[in-house]
């Protein structure tokens, strides 16, 4: 199936669980990457804010635990350039103040700008991914963008629900693949 047939059966999916599916489900990925995944050279770790209204992946089950028990660990979110149709990446701790986009996305309403290059490792939002490595997003392209301008060694891990469709049929070798993805009963290795 093509990302724009896939974009739009995982979308529904997705917004069909229940909160309790979902915060199980996004409490099970959690526990996946603290047990699966060493942080010990892990300075700056990228994490996404959850879109509520697409029921994304819970992920202050893995933030607000970076900051307990990883305070060495400088947790990062972004922010939408909408003229530069690109994302800022921006220091995130308990203190941020968040604040609504057009889109209705919660972001900092700070200033405290990341450089990219110090990134290494990124937790990135999507709604399916397949056998291969690749994933569909939500089409805009600002997640692509950005990985593909992070360093080699950045280690990008998808966080999904669900297990991977067979292939994406349109996916293009430009398209930037994911290290890992992690799901609620297991990690897949690309």
């Amino acid at each position: 199936m093509t990302k724009s047939e896939l974009r739009k059966i995982y979308l529904e999916k997705q917004k069909s669980l229940s909160d309790s599916e979902r915060n199980e489900k996004s409490l099970r990925i959690a526990d996946e990457f603290f047990e699966n995944f060493d942080l010990e050279n892990i300075r700056f770790l990228h994490v996404f804010l959850a879109i509520e209204k697409n029921k994304e992946i819970e992920t202050s089950f893995i933030y607000k635990r970076l900051w307990r028990d990883f305070p060495q660990i400088t947790t990062i979110v972004s922010r939408v350039d909408f003229q530069a149709l690109t994302l800022e990446n921006l220091k995130f701790t308990a203190d941020t103040k968040l604040v609504a986009n057009k889109w209705q996305i919660l972001e900092p309403a700070t200033s405290d700008a990341v450089e990219i290059e110090k990134i290494d490792s990124v937790l990135v939002p999507l709604l399916c991914f397949d056998e291969r490595g690749f994933r569909v997003g939500y089409g805009m392209g600002f997640y692509d963008k950005f990985l593909s301008q992070c360093r080699t060694d950045c280690l990008k891990i998808g966080l999904s629900y669900f297990a991977p469709t067979a292939e994406i049929s349109d996916a293009k070798n430009f398209d930037v693949r994911l290290d890992f993805y992690i799901t609620p009963k297991k990690i897949w290795k690309f």
